[in-house]
């Protein structure tokens, strides 16, 4: 049965977590975060179900990727997943191309298995790659709150993104950041630095768990980040996935994935999550098995709808008492589910908090009792609340430009 609980207080503990500067803090930005910037009122970037609309519609046009989609969409049939998105359509197609070697499986020959994956990236690429409209957004104020004080850890951003909007805001706000790869000219990919972590604490470290749209792969050369050689053989690394199929292009994964399993290890960790649906299995696994083995540590989901459309995330809340799940309408804290509070009838004047909004249950009634809204799952709120610990955000005179 479902309790009762302030949010407020919910409210309160997160603003003392993010304001330390002793305990390890984590972001862990999901697939909704870029929605919650716009531009001429639309999305800058749509969410994944957007992204694989708009995927789907150019595959369908094309002549020769065409027919190979509906071989895919047929497989998905089959295996009754009638809602697969462009990432599931990805890592359908890697698993295939890891078995067919130069033949074919399942109707689909191993030359198109590779020519789908490659125009999948591009047509991801071409939705993504977008330049953030001002220096106002959440992205700057979360690269703004991440150097705003001395601490005794490093902040750690994980994402699920392939795009840059947050490296934009790193550099826009001049915050240092390490994402794992070390060059200049073309920067690859270094484990050994990743795992050895030296560098200075006000450094943001930045972890991409599902790739980007700057990096490359090359069978030769390993992954690297940066504009694409034209080198034969060249591919996007766009959402790698967990399962075995080429040893260097699975090695980013599994080495940003180990850094999330890292941060939870570490005693009292706070990671924060906004944006994030819960739908990635293995991610799940991570977090939970972080929050599990590690007691001290906690994570707050701030969810943007209401905790009935996010059954994946209130499973897992119910099952772990450091994991809070905060969502518009109730949450699950302490592994048990919650309600907020209702109040009498008529709205009152005020809000019971900045975060928190009153919404009438019958708008129709103007005696109606009204509910209590929790807002920080809206990235944009989120962006508000962390300006509001830092204040101003820090810019340079003139904002440089993303190629």
């Amino acid at each position: 049965m479902s309790q009762v609980q302030d949010p407020r207080k919910q409210v309160g503990y997160l603003q003392q977590c993010l304001s330390s500067d002793k305990k390890p803090l984590g972001l862990f930005l999901g697939a909704g975060c870029p929605t919650a910037v716009k531009s001429g009122g639309q999305p800058l970037i749509p969410d994944i179900a957007g992204i694989t609309a708009a995927v789907r519609a150019e595959l369908t046009k094309c002549k020769e990727c065409g027919p190979l989609l509906a071989t895919v969409e047929e497989h998905f049939k089959k295996d009754c997943r009638p809602d697969a998105t462009v990432e599931d359509m990805l890592s359908h197609v890697r698993a295939l191309r890891a078995v067919a070697g130069n033949d074919q499986v399942r109707g689909l020959s191993a030359g198109n298995l590779d020519k789908f994956d490659e125009r999948i990236c591009d047509l991801i690429h071409g939705l993504v790659n977008k330049v953030l409209p001002d220096t106002s957004t959440p992205y700057h104020s979360v690269a703004a709150w991440s150097e705003a004080i001395g601490r005794d850890k490093p902040v750690e951003v994980f994402t699920t993104n392939y795009d840059l909007l947050i490296e934009q805001a790193f550099e826009d706000c001049q915050v240092p950041y390490f994402d794992g790869f070390a060059g200049a000219c073309r920067p690859c990919f270094d484990l050994r630095a990743m795992e050895e972590d030296v560098l200075p604490p006000r450094w943001a470290r930045l972890w991409k768990l599902h790739g980007s749209i700057n990096w490359h792969h090359t069978r030769a050369k390993g992954v690297f980040r940066g504009a694409a050689s034209g080198e034969k053989g060249t591919r996007r690394v766009i959402h790698p996935s967990h399962m075995k199929y080429q040893e260097s292009r699975r090695l980013p994964y599994l080495g940003m994935m180990d850094r999330l399993r890292g941060f939870l290890k570490q005693p009292t960790a706070t990671l924060v999550l906004c944006g994030y649906s819960f739908r990635d299995e293995h991610v799940n696994e991570v977090i939970v098995q972080g929050l599990q083995s590690t007691p001290t540590a906690i994570a707050f989901a701030l969810l943007f709808d209401e905790i009935g459309k996010h059954p994946d995330a209130a499973k897992l809340g119910r099952g772990r008492s450091n994991l809070t799940v905060l969502a518009r309408d109730g949450g699950c804290v302490g592994g048990h589910e919650m309600k907020w509070p209702e109040g009498a009838s008529s709205t009152p004047a005020a809000s019971p908090n900045k975060w928190l909004e009153w919404v009438p249950l019958d708008p129709k009634d103007p005696k109606s009792r009204y509910a209590t809204r929790f807002t920080l799952g809206d990235f944009a709120i989120f962006g508000q609340f962390l300006r509001e610990l830092v204040g101003i955000v820090r810019l340079p005179t003139e904002v440089a430009s993303v190629p």
